[in-house]
C-alpha cells in the first residue's frame, strides 16, 4: 500500500482522492511563492508521494492543502487562480480522457463517468432544460463530507478553462452557483472576471450553466484514434478501481429521492427499510453507526431539493410541497423557515432580485 493511502484510516467509507491533487496544489501555492516545505508541515503532504500514480490520500487532507496554500499565498481567489495554471496531462489519464473527447460536452460526460479514477466521492451531473441550456452540477455524495470552497471553486473554474482551451473559444455561462457562502470582495471580483458572471453562493449545489452551443462546440484537436486508445486505457484503470462503498444513509437518500418524486406518501421509515430488505430496527441502528438519524436524512434531502425546485420559477410553491411529501403547504412553509430562516415566498424573491442584480 503507498505510504499516502495508508493516511487514511476511517475503514470503508473514508473518502480519499488522487495524491496528484495534492501535488497540483502544492504546485499551483509554489508559483505563488509558498515553500513546498511550508505546506508539507502544515499538512503532512509530501508531493513525492504524486511519483505513485495508484496513490491516494484523505478527502481531509486534501481540503487542509487547499485551506493552507490559499492561507500561505493570501489569495482568497487561490482555486480560481490554480484552475487558471492547468495544462494538457495534469492530472494524466483523467485529463487526457478527458480533452481527447469531440466536443465540450463529451468531455463533461467522459469527467462524470471516470472521475472516480483521482475522487471517490465526486458526482457530475449533466442535464439540459428545455430551452437548451446545459447544466453541470458538482456535489459530494456522502452525508457529512466536507470539501473546501477554494476545492469547489477550482473545480467549476476548470470546467470553463479547459473547455475554452479545447473549443478555442470562452464559454460565457449563463449562471454559477457555490455551494459556500460568498467569499471576500476581492474573490468575488475574481468570480466575476473568469465566469463573466456573478455567481449565487449559498445554493444546494455547485453549478454552472451554460448555452447549449457552446457545449456543443467541436473540439479542434480531437483525434478519435487517440480517443479509442485512452478511452480504452481509462475503462481498465476504472475497472480496477474498487467501487465506492454506499453507506446506509447514501441508500436511504437514493430510496427516499424516488419516493418523494412520485408523491412523497410512502416516504416512511417502513417504507425504506422494507426496500433494502431489512428491519426498521436494524435500519436505525445502521444509521446511527454513521452517526445519522432516518428522519435527519429525510429532512436534509427536502430541504436540499427545496431549494432546487424553487429556483425553478415554472414550479409554484404548493406544488413543491407536494413534491416533498408534504400533506399541506403549511408543514413545508414551517420546515423552510427552520431550515433557512425565512419563507419560500422570500427566499424566492431575493433570488430572482440577486439574479437580476
Amino acid at each position: 500500500m503507498p505510504a499516502a493511502a495508508a493516511l487514511s484510516s476511517a475503514g470503508m467509507l473514508a473518502i480519499e482522492v488522487s495524491a496528484g491533487i495534492g501535488a497540483f496544489i502544492v504546485n499551483a501555492a509554489a508559483r505563488a511563492g509558498v515553500p513546498p516545505a511550508e505546506l508539507e508541515k502544515r499538512t503532512g503532504f509530501a508531493a513525492s508521494w504524486a511519483d505513485d500514480p495508484d496513490a491516494r490520500i484523505p478527502l481531509e487532507m486534501e481540503t487542509a492543502l487547499w485551506e493552507e496554500a490559499a492561507r500561505a499565498a493570501r489569495d482568497s481567489a487561490f482555486g480560481l487562480h490554480a484552475a487558471e495554471t492547468l495544462r494538457p496531462g495534469v492530472f494524466d489519464v483523467l485529463d487526457y480522457v478527458v480533452r481527447a473527447a469531440p466536443t465540450v460536452r463529451a468531455s463533461w460526460e467522459r469527467l462524470a463517468r471516470y472521475n472516480r479514477l483521482v475522487h471517490d466521492d465526486a458526482v457530475f451531473t449533466i442535464s439540459e432544460r428545455p430551452d437548451g441550456v446545459v447544466r453541470i452540477e458538482h456535489t459530494l455524495s456522502r452525508p457529512g463530507a466536507v470539501q473546501s470552497r477554494h476545492a469547489a471553486e477550482f473545480t467549476l473554474a476548470s470546467l470553463v478553462v479547459v473547455g475554452a482551451q479545447m473549443s478555442g473559444a470562452p464559454l460565457a455561462p449563463t449562471a454559477v452557483e457555490l455551494h459556500h457562502a460568498p467569499p471576500d470582495a476581492a474573490a468575488r471580483a475574481e468570480h466575476l472576471r473568469l465566469f463573466g458572471v456573478a455567481p449565487r453562493y449559498g445554493r444546494a449545489a455547485n453549478a454552472l450553466d451554460l448555452p447549449g452551443h457552446a457545449a456543443a462546440r467541436p473540439v479542434a484537436s480531437a483525434d478519435p484514434l487517440l480517443s479509442r486508445i485512452v478511452v480504452r486505457h481509462a475503462e481498465a484503470l476504472l475497472a480496477e478501481r474498487p467501487a465506492a462503498a454506499e453507506s446506509a444513509a447514501d441508500k436511504v437518500r437514493r430510496i427516499l429521492t424516488g419516493l418523494l418524486g412520485d408523491d412523497g406518501t410512502g416516504a416512511s421509515l417502513a417504507t425504506v427499510s422494507a426496500r433494502l430488505h431489512m428491519s426498521e430496527r436494524s435500519l436505525q441502528r445502521r444509521l446511527a453507526d454513521e452517526g445519522v438519524t432516518f428522519d435527519g436524512v429525510l429532512d436534509e434531502l427536502r430541504r436540499e431539493l427545496a431549494l432546487r425546485f424553487l429556483a425553478d420559477e415554472k414550479v409554484a410553491i404548493a406544488e413543491i410541497a407536494y413534491l416533498l411529501g408534504y400533506s399541506e403547504p403549511s408543514a413545508f412553509h414551517r420546515a423552510f423557515k427552520r431550515w433557512t430562516g425565512t419563507t419560500p415566498a422570500d427566499a424566492r424573491q431575493r433570488r430572482r432580485h440577486d439574479g437580476a442584480g
